[in-house]
């Protein structure tokens, strides 16, 4: 079976049914056609036993007066009247098994014939009161009033009876060869019915078979349909199938339920995704563990040059003193919130917030997007202390540093705890610049790297604010301007 193996439901199920009912067709021709040639043959056989012990007994007088012109006029006549017989010989015991009648005649006085092997004759000859049956073949062409009546080779059975006398004395032995002719013909009509019947079954057999396919295929066929939906996303899909076989009915209602439950779960993946996100951007991602989420290790690390900006409230720190823990908490959120839709609007993305402190990066090749960043900013923070002065609250004001730089982007930690991280000298300048807008008085300073970096720079008001400055922690004195806001 195994050429079946990868076929489908209907082909196997074809092949399987094709392969039983053939089976049981030879069975049952077999068993038919062994049927019908015992009982043909067994028939025959009856025939002949009953003409040989009627002969032998009618014979009996004829031979025992030696009137061997009866005997032979009488099995001519045997002969032609039953074509069945092959050959009729009749021997004289008084002479040594002499054959003294015989149809066809040319037999007439041997002792052996040569139309069956000799240990047929034997057995023949031997005395005996039952009736002797041999099956045996003819050993050459036997004619008959011009006429070929059995061929040399062909199978048929002899039939032998003592010939005696009313005291039991034996005259002789009748031998008559009986054909099978019609017993083949027989066993072969009994196979074309066997076979006709049988043809009749494989056909109503394929019909019932390929009606079973369809209902076992059809909707196999349409579930893989659905499984190549939710396999393409669609996870909403369910499996429509209608069947009268539990078992199928059964699948297609387990397979809904699975595709349900792995709804949920991808939904909830998907919200842990999004969630995962808010902590980690998505842009932070694809340059740490390009492969995904899951392949994320310690140790990751792509390096790339990127803008880096850094924002603070100046004077957070005797703010909080005077807010309760909680009123902290909700300022804060509002704050970083109005913060981040700029920074979002801008195209860039927050690393991560120190305290009241926001570190955002733009991994663009141009700074453009930093400084409108920085814009939008300042007039979300605008908008965001109009708020606070309705409500009776104190305004709060920030400092913004931009500087641009090679950056190392990766993963620290270890197996049970892993926090990206943004690592390089272009961090502490972006800090330390942001910390000098407190001396030089400005609301956004950014860096000369910054501005030669810059795609139009038409577009925003720049003032050099110090030439040649050095920050803490930098021995080379780079110049710093700063961005106006109108």
């Amino acid at each position: 079976m195994k050429m079946f193996t990868f076929c489908s439901i209907r082909t196997q199920i074809m092949a399987s049914t094709t392969l039983l009912i053939l089976g049981l067709i030879g069975a049952i021709v077999a068993v038919w056609v062994k049927s019908e040639n015992t009982l043909y043959r067994q028939e025959k056989l009856n025939d002949a036993k009953s003409i040989s012990n009627i002969l032998s007994y009618t014979y009996s007088n004829e031979l025992s007066e030696e009137n061997w012109s009866q005997i032979r006029l009488n099995i001519d006549l045997i002969l032609r009247e039953n074509e069945d017989f092959v050959y009729i010989l009749v021997s004289d015991n008084r002479q040594d098994n002499q054959i003294a009648a015989t149809s066809p005649n040319e037999y007439q006085n041997q002792y052996i014939p040569d139309i069956v092997p000799l240990d047929v004759t034997n057995i023949a000859l031997n005395s005996s009161t039952k009736t002797r049956v041999t099956p045996t073949f003819i050993l050459k062409d036997i004619y008959f009033a011009g006429q070929l009546r059995a061929k040399r080779g062909e199978p048929i059975i002899e039939v032998a009876s003592d010939i005696r006398t009313l005291a039991g004395k034996k005259l002789g032995v009748l031998r008559i060869g009986l054909s099978l002719k019609k017993v083949d013909r027989a066993v072969t009509n009994a196979v074309n019915q066997a076979l006709i019947v049988g043809s009749i079954g494989l056909g109503v057999g394929w019909l019932c078979a390929y009606i079973l396919a369809r209902q076992l295929s059809d909707p196999v066929r349409r579930l893989q349909s659905s499984v190549a939906q939710i396999a393409g996303g669609d996870l909403q899909h369910r499996a429509d199938i209608n069947n009268r076989i539990n078992e199928i009915s059964a699948l297609a209602n387990s397979f809904n339920e699975m595709s349900e439950t792995l709804q949920i779960s991808f939904s909830k993946l998907q919200k842990t995704l999004d969630s995962f996100e808010k902590f980690v951007p998505d842009k932070f991602v694809s340059v740490i563990a390009p492969q995904g989420i899951e392949n994320i290790q310690v140790g990751m690390a792509s390096t790339r040059r990127m803008t880096i900006l850094f924002c603070d409230i100046r004077g957070y720190t005797s703010m909080s003193e005077a807010m309760a823990p909680i009123e902290i908490f909700v300022f804060l959120n509002d704050y970083l919130a109005c913060m981040g839709k700029a920074i979002d609007q801008a195209g860039g993305f927050i690393d991560k917030y120190i305290g009241d402190a926001i570190m955002a990066l733009f991994d663009d090749d141009a700074t453009d997007c930093a400084l409108k960043a920085a814009i939008l900013m300042q007039q979300a923070l605008d908008k965001f202390n109009y708020e606070r002065l309705q409500k009776g609250l104190p305004i709060i004001a920030t400092g913004i540093g931009i500087h641009r730089g090679t950056v190392v982007m990766g993963t620290v930690g270890f197996t049970s705890r892993i926090d990206s991280t943004v690592i390089g000298d272009a961090v502490n300048v972006a800090s330390r610049i942001e910390g000098l807008t407190k001396q030089y008085n400005c609301n956004i300073l950014i860096t000369e790297s910054v501005v030669n970096s810059l795609l139009n720079p038409e577009l925003f008001s720049l003032r050099l604010v110090d030439a040649s400055v050095k920050v803490k922690g930098k021995d080379t004195a780079i110049s710093i301007y700063e961005l106006q806001v109108s």
